[in-house]
């Protein structure tokens, strides 16, 4: 019977690690996109965005408009076509953390007291992926999954990351 159980438990894992890369890849183009498109929407309408972080009283509001609109768009880029995208994650994470503490103070608060209040808010689900992103990579469906099998093969003493145990 534990045996049984362990075989079918054995199998589900690896059936799951099939999904892996699938998985990350639709996350990827789907929130890569979104991100871009903001970033653009940004950049278009730079003099509304610059107003608008001004009404939250934001430091230097015309370098940081700038500044969130070429995140999210190259950082959206990068997701989506999967270069570099872990190190893109980092600031694109950076920026919807500060969207949560400025524009989104409140559910930012409500985090631990209300925290469907913190999900619920437009920066959630591009925060989610972008620490997705940076917690798993981009998945073989990348362009980072091809240079870092080519750099590896000439670099040998690099070593290879692993799975902790």
């Amino acid at each position: 019977m534990l045996e049984s159980l362990t075989r079918a438990y054995q199998y589900l894992i690896f059936f799951g690690n099939l999904l892996k890369s699938p998985i990350l890849l639709l996350c990827r183009l789907y929130w890569g996109w979104h991100f871009l498109l903001a970033g653009w929407e940004k950049l278009e309408n730079i003099d509304y965005f610059i107003q608008f972080l001004g009404q939250y009283h934001f430091p230097f509001h015309h370098f940081f408009a700038y500044l969130v609109g070429y995140t999210e768009f190259l950082g959206g880029l990068c997701l989506f076509i999967g270069f570099a995208s872990r190190l893109a994650a980092i600031p694109l994470i950076i920026t919807m953390l500060t969207a949560y503490v400025t524009v989104h103070k409140d559910a930012f608060h409500a985090l631990l007291s209300s925290p469907s209040l913190f999900v619920a808010e437009a920066p959630f689900n591009f925060l989610l992926t972008a620490l997705i992103v940076l917690a798993f990579g981009p998945g073989r469906f990348s362009i980072d999954f091809i240079f870092e099998r080519w750099l590896f093969q000439r670099a040998q003493a690099i070593p290879k990351h692993q799975h902790l145990r």
